[in-house]
């Protein structure tokens, strides 16, 4: 979105409505990738960090489009996302 940087998912702030930008595909597991894939995650989808775990931040709750899913933080650093404007 214009005006504001890229971030990566793992970066995105709770509650701050985004969008996917790009993925690292290559930066995934194929079983990662695949799993990612089959839950719809593609350039354009709607993004929302809900809520990040107490120890080390890990997992974090997102909701994907109409979905509330959890990554390792390890995989949400594979998307890029820009916030919404506000």
């Amino acid at each position: 979105m214009p005006g504001y940087p890229p971030l990566r998912l793992d970066e995105l702030p709770l509650r701050r409505p985004a969008a996917v930008t790009a993925i690292a595909w290559e930066a995934l597991s194929p079983g990662e990738a695949r799993r990612l894939r089959e839950l719809g995650l593609d350039e354009g989808v709607a993004v929302e960090s809900l809520h990040r775990g107490p120890f080390g931040l890990d997992p974090i709750a997102c909701r994907i489009g109409r979905m509330t899913i959890a990554l390792r933080r390890r995989t949400a650093s594979a998307v890029t996302v820009a916030l919404a404007a506000a």
